[in-house]
């Protein structure tokens, strides 16, 4: 096993390795619109928000699922390091209680290390990978795993003309090590950032402390997700692009010199205003939008995972991540594209087993309300067609080249 040197006095986490897992299902927008009996058609769908297929996990695969998939791709990239701590994002866990990331680290054999779920909705993988970074630099942890994973599909209603078209399932996960700053995948910059007073933007209204389930619920569709398409639509071109420049900023880098920008992948119109706003080129702006949809916190990391994105960007380059969930929440991080080789696996549906010796962990200032823009769902009046970009071809089980956005 190679070793690192980690005697620089300030080390900073640096991606090892990259994995992802995808369901082999495919549901393109002809199939959506027949599952919940959609008054729309496949082409207003994809003019809307740059999306014509998605994947869905068939009956007994969960979360959980896709990031012991996930998980285990992104180590065997990393040359088989053992993590001692996990970290999972995701909006859409196995169960209410306990959190699901226990039973991920389980059942990945990694015994009793850490292991918690990170709930920051589309921005959870960033929100994520800061907690991860901050403890790498801080010497508490070594080789920490981070997954996002998510299966939308359920707590979306088939029948909402709004979300149904829109939301697809998949996991991506990255390992850290510590090293230097100047190392290809090194994390050099984070922002944060949340705003409560929009939690009823993005949301499942019942199930929680304030409506439970033993109550009457709120609604007859309180236990589906809901979204406010225009606020949301507003709200994330407007915070993703101060949040990128904050983080830019603390980088010391300017907009024109990165060579790797990956939005959440929410709605292709969203990440053009957003790559137009910060004047990043076309032409290094990278997604997947258009085959897998929106798959919440896992959006980031799968275009990362993405070997077609791999050919096109140069390890060292500078890369920029941003993403804005609900809550609201948002997230943006600078990083130096990491010299990794991307693995993918099927989800792994199979059940805990038991893991025989725990072995030794790895060693060690916006004012202003939003203005008013389109949908963020295919609920609002029809963009000009011109304006929807070409999106990425998705990943896995075989990965399929993808362009730039």
């Amino acid at each position: 096993m190679r070793t690192h040197d980690t005697t620089t006095v300030h080390p900073v986490a640096v991606v090892s390795g990259i994995g992802s897992c995808l369901p082999p299902r495919v549901v393109d927008n002809d199939a959506v619109i027949a599952r919940g009996a959609l008054l729309t058609d496949p082409g207003w769908i994809r003019a809307r928000t740059g999306i014509e297929r998605r994947r869905h996990v068939s009956p007994g695969t969960s979360t959980g699922d896709l990031a012991v998939g996930a998980g285990r791709a992104a180590l065997a990239s990393a040359g088989g390091v053992r993590p001692d701590l996990v970290l999972l994002a995701t909006s859409t866990p196995d169960h209410p209680c306990p959190a699901t990331a226990p039973e991920v680290a389980h059942r990945l054999g990694l015994g009793t290390v850490g292991a918690f779920d990170v709930s920051a909705v589309c921005s959870g993988f960033l929100y994520a990978l800061a907690v991860a970074d901050g403890l790498v630099r801080g010497g508490v942890c070594a080789a920490p795993l981070v997954i996002a994973a998510e299966t939308y599909t359920a707590i979306v209603d088939p029948a909402d003309r709004t979300t149904a078209p829109i939301f697809g399932d998949g996991a991506g996960a990255v390992l850290l090590r510590p090293g230097g700053r100047d190392e290809p995948g090194a994390v050099l910059a984070t922002d944060l950032g949340s705003d409560g007073s929009g939690r009823a933007a993005i949301t499942v209204p019942g199930g929680g402390a304030r409506h439970p389930r033993h109550r009457p619920p709120p609604g007859p569709d309180a236990h589906f997700f809901h979204m406010e398409g225009r606020a949301v639509y507003a709200h994330a071109v407007r915070r993703m692009t101060r949040s990128s420049e904050a983080v830019l900023r603390r980088a010391g880098w300017g907009a024109p010199s990165v060579r790797a920008f990956i939005g959440h992948q929410a709605n292709q119109r969203i990440l053009d205003s957003v790559g137009d706003r910060l004047g990043i080129a076309p032409a290094h702006r990278y997604g997947n939008i258009r085959e897998l949809g929106n798959t919440a916190a896992a959006s980031v990391p799968l275009v990362l995972a993405d070997p077609a994105v791999h050919r096109a960007v140069v390890p060292g380059e500078r890369t920029l991540l941003t993403a804005f969930g609900g809550g609201f929440t948002w997230a943006s991080t600078a990083l130096t594209w990491p010299d990794v080789t991307p693995l993918t696996e099927e989800p792994d549906t199979g059940q805990p087993t038991e893991h025989a010796d725990d072995g030794p962990p790895a060693d060690h200032a916006d004012t202003g309300p939003p203005t008013e823009e389109p949908n963020t769902g295919p609920s609002a009046e029809e963009p000009d067609a011109a304006r929807v970009s070409t999106a990425t071809s998705a990943l896995a089980p075989a990965f399929v080249p993808s362009s730039p956005l």
